[in-house]
């Protein structure tokens, strides 16, 4: 089968390296990379036969991790620590060069190798860091914002430095192409700023209109790839081309969805491209250069750990963030590799640098959860200030609230729930992980928190133990589970109302002691089938018996039979009994033109007509004398059988049971 059995193999072994990784703590990308070193060359066993073909598709995955790039950047997300990432980060990639020559200089390197050295050591993990904070609770804190900031702007410094570095192994021809290579970059960036802003939105409104989503995830993939080859194609980078699609893209309304629909593919060739990375590892040369290793990982550990305390200090950020970011970003990232496969294609390295820096990288990846979780400890030497931290929040009062409801997991269906609750002047605290959704509930005037709400200062800081109510909108049961196991520690006392992927979880959210679950999907199927039976012409007492017997049934599991869900089940069926129903008069009605008395409405059916609408006003209690008209809505009260009753009186002739 050729490359396709070698396809299957590194998919195969990445998923259990991943796994295994994952279960240890480790970023998943360490497992792909462990793969491509177990498939490698140089590990003996089973290998990879055409490496060569999976290199090729490896590029694939860099121009797709470059367009994911483009389609995620947003000048939004630098805005809270603009200063700091705009001019902090660009003096800390030259000043990591610096040490990178430096560090060059005394391993005995010539300048240029030493100079792709610095560029590749001044790029840290976005991924590695999104995952460390995640697990450690502080994604959402100040110096979570300025660690992120700091990597988007040098994740965005990959584009140039890949055109600028290999223009330097001759400079007497490389600087004029330098030159022609920035101004062609310069008229690409312009014309599709112009063009591209105007025709691919067009381009996708139309294609979006059709309907098909795989013809949509198609354009997408054409518009990333095509442009890329189209920069290829007059001398600039495949990726360059790629993220500059990306970047246009994400400022149209579709930007989002072309985002969702081009992870898993970025994803897959993701994971080719690690694994790649892995197979050029030379497990043997990590023994043999283990001191020059351990040197390199030690100098470019502590060098980029000071400088980056120090710049973040000089930028008046005070208290635990120089610190927190410190020993957050002074790992090597995974762009790293990408520069350092440019490297090593166009012969401005050689492959002992290659695998010296990869070893590196990958060893500072490994050491960033460890070194990170000592920011705490650390900072405690100085003072007890750490848990203090201030989250990034809007709105929130100085006192605490008390009562309030706790909403975790913005999106569409936790958004909907806090407009009705500020409406209804009802206090509640939103915590939001995505911080479009965060800035979009902030303009709202909602009271909201940026973070990941499974972690225990999140919810500190949201007020649940003194909350009377949390709504978990979060629809995957590890999260969900996590989340109320913590908040009935916090207060044990606090009503949830959670939302569940399907009916199979109704059993784990019993065990957790949650007897308030909503199934979306299930809602909704129920809401279709009433529109159905009532455009079917069925009886709205028997739509409505029907639907609440169904759902009786489904949610009776969750319960045990002797609580006081059928007593509430049976409660809500009787208000349906008596409760308000709407029923509009045809031209054929034998009611109409006839007042209430005339007609004998009460005496005839037992129903009582409360109200009617016409012309978009509603005139309430109308006495006997109140002649009804056709096309008026009329509101009727009784039991089941009036309101029924009242339906066969007022039915036109031919739509009356036989």
């Amino acid at each position: 089968m050729g490359i396709a059995t070698d396809i299957i193999l590194l998919v195969i072994a990445s998923f259990f390296c991943g796994l295994l990784l994952q279960r240890l703590g480790q970023p998943i990308i360490l497992g792909y990379i462990a793969a491509g070193i177990i498939l490698g060359p140089h590990t003996g066993g089973m290998t990879v036969s055409n490496i060569h073909d999976i290199e090729l598709l490896a590029e694939i995955g860099i121009a797709f991790l470059l367009f994911a790039l483009g389609l995620e950047f947003s000048l939004k997300d630098l805005q809270p620590v603009k200063m700091v990432a705009l001019v902090g980060t660009p003096v800390q990639i030259i000043a990591s060069i610096g040490i990178g020559l430096g560090i060059g200089q005394l391993l005995g390197w010539e300048w240029k190798q030493s100079l792709w050295l610095g560029a590749i050591i001044s790029l840290s993990s976005t991924m590695v860091i999104l995952k460390t904070l995640m697990n450690q609770g502080w994604l959402g804190t100040l110096s979570s914002k300025v660690m992120i900031g700091m990597l988007i702007v040098q994740d965005l410094a990959v584009v140039p430095m890949m055109i600028i570095l290999p223009q330097l192994n001759n400079p007497t021809v490389g600087l004029p192409a330098l030159g022609i290579a920035a101004l062609k970059a310069a008229a690409f960036i312009i014309g599709m700023v112009l063009l591209g802003t105007r025709l691919l939105p067009r381009l996708l409104a139309h294609i979006a209109k059709l309907g098909s989503r795989e013809l949509f995830l198609l354009a997408i993939t054409a518009i990333g790839l095509g442009i890329g080859y189209l920069t290829h194609m007059v001398g600039l980078s495949f990726a360059f081309g790629a993220f500059v699609a990306g970047l246009v893209l994400s400022e149209s309304d579709y930007g989002h969805q072309a985002l969702s629909d081009i992870i898993p593919l970025r994803d897959l060739f993701g994971l080719l491209f690690f694994t790649s990375v892995g197979m050029l590892l030379e497990p043997h040369f990590l023994f043999d250069n283990l001191s020059e290793i351990l040197f390199l990982v030690l100098a470019v550990s502590i060098g980029k750990g000071l400088l980056f305390s120090g710049i973040v200090r000089v930028f008046s950020y005070g208290n635990v963030i120089p610190l927190a970011v410190g020993l957050g970003l002074f790992q090597v990232g995974e762009f790293s590799f990408v520069l350092a496969r440019v490297g090593l294609s166009t012969h401005s390295i050689d492959r002992d640098m290659y695998s010296l820096v990869l070893t590196t990288a990958i060893v500072t990846m490994v050491l960033t959860p460890l070194v990170s979780g000592q920011t705490a400890r650390l900072y405690a030497l100085k003072k007890r200030l750490f848990r203090h931290e201030t989250l990034e929040t809007s709105n929130l009062p100085a006192d605490c609230f008390v009562r309030h409801v706790v909403i975790a997991g913005g999106g569409r269906v936790g958004f909907q729930i806090a407009q009705v609750l500020k409406r209804l002047n009802l206090p509640f605290v939103l915590i939001e992980l995505d911080h479009r959704r965060f800035e979009k509930a902030k303009e709202a005037g909602m009271t909201v928190i940026y973070g990941d709400a499974r972690q225990e200062i999140v919810l500190e800081v949201a007020g649940v133990k003194e909350a009377a109510l949390l709504i978990l909108t979060i629809p995957g049961i590890v999260a969900v589970r996590s989340l109320i196991v913590l908040s009935k520690r916090l207060n044990e006392n606090i009503q949830i109302v959670a939302r569940a992927a399907g009916p199979d979880y109704l059993d784990v959210f019993k065990e957790l002691g949650i007897s308030e679950v909503v199934l979306p999907e299930f809602e909704a199927s129920l809401e279709m089938t009433r529109q159905a039976l009532l455009r079917l012409q069925v009886i709205p007492a028997d739509v409505q018996r029907y639907t609440d017997t169904v759902r009786q049934e489904l949610y009776a599991r969750l319960i045990d039979q002797e609580s006081d869900y059928r007593v509430l089940t049976q409660m809500r069926n009787a208000e349906q009994q008596f409760d308000l129903q709407w029923l509009r008069l045809t031209l054929a009605s034998p009611i109409a033109y006839q007042s209430i008395g005339a007609a004998q409405i009460r005496k005839k059916t037992g129903a009582s007509i409360v109200g009617v609408v016409r012309d978009n006003t509603l005139k309430p209690n109308p006495d006997a004398d109140f002649v009804l008209l056709p096309h008026d809505l009329v509101a009727i009260i009784g039991s089941e059988h009036n309101r029924n009753a009242f339906m066969v009186l007022a039915a036109a002739p031919e739509n009356k049971p036989s």
